[in-house]
């Protein structure tokens, strides 16, 4: 009869997760890259869209200020509720590009 020194061992080898798991993998193990978009990401999309065929007017710069708030908004929830590492790399990605635009065209 023998004994494992930890009986622990097998389930360790099992739960053990590599860096690219938890970057493209979710809790469930599916791979995730793309997904439906939410109603931020849907609505600075469509302001962003408007702004490009609107003429500058009061009512562009209040667009703008929807895009932009609308894609903070989602680049901020991707940042700390993303599912995986790369959604959440995404997410940094995004705020600091669209905090960079800001900052430049400002």
């Amino acid at each position: 009869m023998s004994f494992p020194l930890n009986p622990n061992s097998e389930n360790r080898k099992a739960k053990t997760t590599t860096l690219l798991d938890r970057a493209f993998r979710d809790r469930e193990g599916k791979i995730v890259i793309a997904q439906m978009p939410n109603l931020p990401l849907l609505v600075g999309l469509a302001a962003t869209s408007l702004q490009l065929i609107l003429p500058s007017s009061d009512l562009k710069t209040a667009i703008d200020l929807v895009a932009f708030g609308a894609l903070f908004t989602w680049a901020w929830q991707e940042i700390f509720k993303g599912v995986n590492y790369f959604r959440r790399a995404l997410g940094l990605v995004v705020l600091v590009g669209i905090l960079a635009l800001k900052l430049r065209v400002g």
